[in-house]
C-alpha cells in the first residue's frame, strides 16, 4: 500500500529571506545585462561588452528567470520528469532500480559502462577541450538534472565512435526511504538514461550543451540488455503504462517521446566480490557545489583586491587610480588615504571571513554575504536612477557584476541545500521531514569535502 506524503516543514523566516535573495538576484542581473548591452553599443573597444553580455544573460540572467518562473507553475511533486539546474522540465525518468548502490556499481561496470567524472571546473575545460580536439574523453562529466531536490548522486557513460560528443548515458538517483512510486511500488533508484547526439545550442536557454536523441526509450532498453546481458543474475520487471505515451521538450529544447513503460532492474542478487566493502549511501547534497565554491572564491578574491588597495593607499595614493570611480578626485584621495586604508582593510577582514566561513559550509556567513552583495548592486541601481548619462562607469562594472555573481551564486538551491542541509543535525529529529533527516543521517557518515 502506497505510503502517504511526507510531513512538510513548515517555511521558516529564512526561507522567506532566502525567497527575497533568489527574486532579487534574478532582477539585479537583467538590470545589469542592460547596463552591458547599453555600454557596449558604442564604437571602439567597449564594444567587447557585447560578448560579456551574451555570457551573462545567457547563462545567469536567462537561467534565473526560468528558475523563478518554474518556481511558480511547476509542481513540487514527482512526476516522470526530471529538471534541469534552470528549473525547466528535463529528461524523463525511465528506468527503476532495486539494490544497494555498490550493487549499481558493479552490474554497471560488468556491463561496461564508464562512471561519469563528476563536473567541476577542471573536468569541465577537459571535455571542451577534447569536444574541440575531437578526441576521446569516456569518463566525461554529464549535466546535473535534479531529481528529489537535488542533483544525481551519479552516472554512467559510453563514448561512441571516440568521441565525446557522441555517447550513452544514465543519471542514477537513490530514492528517499520510505518514499514510493505512484501507485505504491517501492523501488532505491531512479534512473533516466539518454543519448547524446550532437553538441548545439540550447532552444530554450541559448547555451551551449548536448542534444539527445529523441527515441528516449532505444537508449532505455540499451541500458537494461546490457546490464542484464552481462549478468545472468539480473531480473527485469516492466511496469506498463507507467505513465502516459507522450511527445515533448527537454529543458535543453530537445524532443523526446516514450511509450510511458517503466523497466524496473532487481540487482539485489548482483555479486560485488567478497573484498568490494558496501558502499556507504550518497546523497549529492553532501557534496560543496560549485556555487557555493564560486559565490566563496570571489568573496576572497575581492578580499586579496581590498588588502592590495589597502597597501596602494598607504605607500603611493596617486597610483589608486581605479578610485576616482567613485567620485573621489586626486587631491581627495591623497587626503583621505589612512582613511579610505581603513575601510579597506575592514572590507577586506569581512569578505575573507564570510569566504572562508562559506566555505565551511555556514548559512549565517551566506546570508550575511548576499546582504552585503544587495546591498552594493541596489546602491549603484539607486546611483543611475534619474542620471542622463550612461548607467554606470566602465571601471565599476567588474565590482558590481562580481556582486551580481555572488548573488546568484549563493541564492541558487544548490547553495541554499548545501548550507542548511548541513545544519539539520543541529535541528534535531523533531524538525524537516523523514526524507531529509534519512539523508542529513546520511552526511554525518560521509561528510563533504
Amino acid at each position: 500500500m502506497a505510503s502517504g506524503p511526507p510531513p512538510q516543514r513548515r517555511p521558516s523566516m529564512t526561507d522567506a529571506v532566502d525567497a527575497c535573495f533568489f527574486a532579487f538576484s534574478g532582477v539585479a542581473a537583467v538590470w545589469f545585462a542592460y547596463v552591458l548591452l547599453r555600454e557596449g553599443v558604442r564604437p571602439g573597444w567597449p564594444a567587447l561588452l557585447l560578448v560579456v553580455f551574451w555570457i551573462f544573460f545567457t547563462y545567469l540572467a536567462l537561467p534565473r528567470l526560468h528558475r523563478i518562473l518554474t518556481r511558480i507553475y511547476l509542481p513540487g511533486y514527482f512526476i516522470g520528469r526530471t529538471r534541469t539546474s534552470d528549473g525547466l522540465l528535463g529528461d524523463p525518468v525511465n528506468l527503476a532500480l532495486h539494490g544497494r548502490e555498490d550493487q549499481v556499481h558493479a552490474a554497471m561496470t560488468a556491463a561496461g559502462w564508464t562512471r561519469a567524472d563528476d563536473l567541476g571546473l577542471r573536468s569541465g575545460s577537459h571535455i571542451v577541450t577534447q569536444t574541440l580536439r575531437r578526441r576521446s574523453y569516456a569518463a566525461a562529466p554529464v549535466s546535473p538534472l535534479h531529481l528529489f531536490d537535488r542533483q544525481q548522486d551519479f552516472a554512467y557513460e559510453q563514448e561512441v565512435t571516440g568521441s565525446p560528443s557522441r555517447r550513452h548515458h544514465v543519471r542514477f538517483w537513490r530514492c528517499p526511504e520510505g518514499w514510493r512510486l505512484p501507485g505504491g511500488f517501492a523501488v532505491d533508484w531512479l534512473a533516466a538514461a539518454t543519448y547524446d547526439r550532437s553538441v548545439g545550442v540550447s532552444l530554450f536557454t541559448l547555451q551551449v550543451t548536448h542534444k539527445i536523441d529523441e527515441n528516449t526509450d532505444v537508449e532505455r532498453d540499451f541500458v537494461v540488455s546490457t546490464v542484464t546481458g552481462a549478468d545472468p543474475a539480473v531480473g527485469v520487471e516492466v511496469l506498463e503504462h507507467f505513465s502516459s505515451g507522450y511527445h515533448a521538450r527537454n529543458g535543453g529544447g530537445d524532443r523526446i517521446r516514450t511509450d510511458g513503460h517503466l523497466p524496473v532492474v532487481d540487482l539485489r542478487r548482483v555479486s560485488t566480490g567478497e573484498r568490494t566493502p558496501v558502499a556507504v549511501p550518497t546523497d549529492s547534497r553532501d557534496r560543496r557545489p560549485a556555487t557555493t565554491v564560486t559565490g566563496a572564491t570571489i568573496a576572497l578574491l575581492r578580499a586579496a583586491v581590498y588588502s592590495a588597495t589597502v597597501g596602494v593607499l598607504l605607500v603611493a595614493p596617486r597610483h589608486a587610480r581605479h578610485l576616482e570611480d567613485l567620485g573621489f578626485s586626486p587631491h581627495e584621495l591623497r587626503e583621505l588615504a589612512p582613511v579610505l586604508a581603513v575601510v579597506f582593510a575592514v572590507a577586506a577582514v569581512v569578505d575573507g571571513g564570510l569566504g572562508l566561513a562559506i566555505l565551511a559550509g555556514r548559512n549565517w556567513a551566506r546570508l550575511t554575504l548576499m546582504t552585503v552583495c544587495s546591498l552594493t548592486a541596489f546602491t549603484a541601481f539607486l546611483a543611475t536612477v534619474g542620471s542622463d548619462g550612461r548607467p554606470i562607469g566602465l571601471g565599476s562594472l567588474p565590482s558590481l557584476g562580481l556582486s551580481i555573481l555572488v548573488l546568484l551564486a549563493l541564492s541558487s538551491p544548490s547553495a541554499r541545500a548545501h548550507a542548511v542541509h548541513r545544519q539539520l543535525p543541529e535541528i534535531g529529529p523533531s524538525g524537516g521531514d523523514p526524507a531529509s533527516l534519512a539523508s542529513t543521517h546520511r552526511g554525518r557518515q560521509d561528510p563533504a569535502p
